[in-house]
């Protein structure tokens, strides 16, 4: 049936369709690759699970490196899967790359969108097809009946359990560099979002709020521009590691103190082994978890709709903390560092 749906989906929308063949043109970090796994397609009829995995670059940070790596090492041949995987940064080549997915006859589409808006037309050709979607990492703004199921972290969550304790660190003022990852992302507009309310509710000064795009080099730039400018400020707040280890690098070139004890407050996200580390010689001050393991979840979800069951949650929440520098452990590193 999904073979007679796809070719009658092909025949209506050809014309939308024929430019979708290619791969994302590689404008980001990574193209548009195949896994090892997965560089020819399977044989019909070797009872592999045909799935097309959509994600953004794996350079893109240490969180994204670690989520990657977890997904490549589930959807397996000797796992029961035929899974080919699509980067990129952009919305547009994403959703280039799922049109790629449907015509190629996948029979789960998982996607982890690099902006949370534009995914309803494709969704629908999906489920048109037969495809069912599995959202990973990040929600997108579309009808839940476009999904079969979401397994994501609450970024805005996230974003609030690192304002609430920025609060509960009752500074005399609270000057904030903000630097914010890929506008439109889940990630930013949930870690955004939770800033700006506090700082409206509460008065806070934000003394810049730019993006560097996850990027460490473009953070210490921004950082670099407010101290050349003289500004004051005693908090950065970064929307992943990277580019808070760009920020204190800007700081250490102008021998302003950080972490515990420093003039700075220094924040970022994602739990890299190495980030909390510094949190652990006070050179930092928070870190918020975000979790990159959803691939279990997600094998278990589609062995499920193989077995003819539906899954038990639609949505899954995945368990996040914050971790403060005044009471981080080794035994928090080395369990929760990626």
């Amino acid at each position: 049936m999904k073979k007679f749906l796809a070719v009658l989906m092909t025949a209506t929308f050809g014309l939308a369709m024929a430019g979708c063949n290619a791969k994302p043109a590689a404008t980001t970090a990574a193209a548009t690759t195949a896994a090892p796994a997965a560089t020819t397609a399977a044989p019909a009829g070797d009872g592999l699970i045909k799935v097309g995995i959509i994600n953004n670059d794996p350079n893109e940070s240490g969180y994204r490196t670690a989520n990657d790596k977890d997904m490549k090492a589930t959807f397996t041949k000797e796992n029961g899967y035929d899974a080919k995987f699509a980067y990129s940064l952009k919305n547009d080549e994403q959703i280039a790359a799922a049109k790629k997915f449907i015509t190629d006859e996948v029979d789960y589409l998982l996607i982890s969108a690099a902006d949370v808006s534009g995914w309803d037309s494709v969704l629908q050709d999906a489920k048109t097809a037969g495809i069912k979607v599995i959202l990973f990492d990040r929600t997108i703004d579309a009808d839940p009946s476009l999904y079969e199921a979401s397994i994501v972290s609450d970024m805005r969550k996230e974003g609030d359990t690192a304002m609430a304790w920025l609060e509960s660190q009752k500074l005399p003022e609270y000057k904030i560099i903000h630097i914010q990852g890929v506008m439109g992302s889940a990630a930013q507009k949930g870690r955004s979002g939770a800033l700006d309310d506090k700082a409206k509710a509460n008065g806070w000064t934000i003394v810049t709020q730019q993006t560097a795009e996850w990027n460490a080099e473009k953070a210490q730039q921004i950082v670099q521009s407010v101290i050349d400018k003289g500004d004051k400020f005693n908090v950065i707040y970064a929307e992943n590691d990277d580019m808070a280890k760009g920020a204190v690098a800007a700081l250490d070139k102008a021998n302003i103190s950080h972490g515990v004890g420093g003039d700075v407050i220094v924040m970022g996200y994602d739990c890299n082994a190495w980030a909390l580390k510094e949190l652990l010689a006070k050179k930092w001050n928070y870190d918020g978890q975000c979790n990159p393991f959803q691939a279990s979840y997600i094998d278990k979800i589609i062995k499920d709709f193989e077995a003819g069951k539906a899954p038990e949650q639609k949505t899954i929440i995945m368990d996040e903390k914050g971790f403060d520098a005044a009471t981080i452990t080794q035994e928090d590193v080395d369990k929760y560092g990626i």
